[in-house]
């Protein structure tokens, strides 16, 4: 289970550093090897290639009414190894896709991460405080 929020850079290549807690679980996951893709919530995802290559093999059996979708989806998917020093090179076209720049925030989200421009996350937050807990979560409570 990969959970936290880490904040961190892009360096003048577009390669992020993963950190050392979630490092040392994706070698031994997935050798370092994963998988980034397109949201369409504007954040990149990233997934060790074992759990990619499942959601993999569900979005390809997609009907054709969601083609759209699997485009956005495979369409982008970028097979990616981290290097000796841990990081990850995000394609220039990823990059552009959902506005990364330099600072980043690297989201747990159980068994993959969510790669968001720092800014463009704090406005996500905002606006889904601003609009209030959905329906869905009336009885949630800790």
């Amino acid at each position: 289970m990969y959970q936290g929020a880490s904040s961190l850079n892009l360096d003048a290549k577009g390669r992020m550093s993963i950190p050392a807690r979630h490092r040392d679980a994706l070698s031994v996951q997935c050798e370092g090897r994963v998988t980034l893709t397109k949201h369409p919530h504007g954040c990149l995802l990233l997934f060790p290639r074992p759990v990619w290559e499942s959601h993999r093999e569900q979005i390809a059996s997609w009907p054709m009414s969601a083609r759209a979708w699997q485009r956005i989806f495979l369409g982008n998917a970028c097979d990616v190894e981290m290097d000796g020093a841990g990081r990850i090179l995000i394609a220039p076209e990823l990059r552009n896709a959902v506005g990364l720049m330099r600072d980043v925030m690297l989201l747990g989200m159980g068994s993959h991460f969510e790669i968001w421009d720092a800014a463009k996350l704090n406005d996500s937050e905002t606006q889904a405080i601003a609009e209030g807990m959905p329906d869905v979560l009336n009885n949630f409570s800790f």
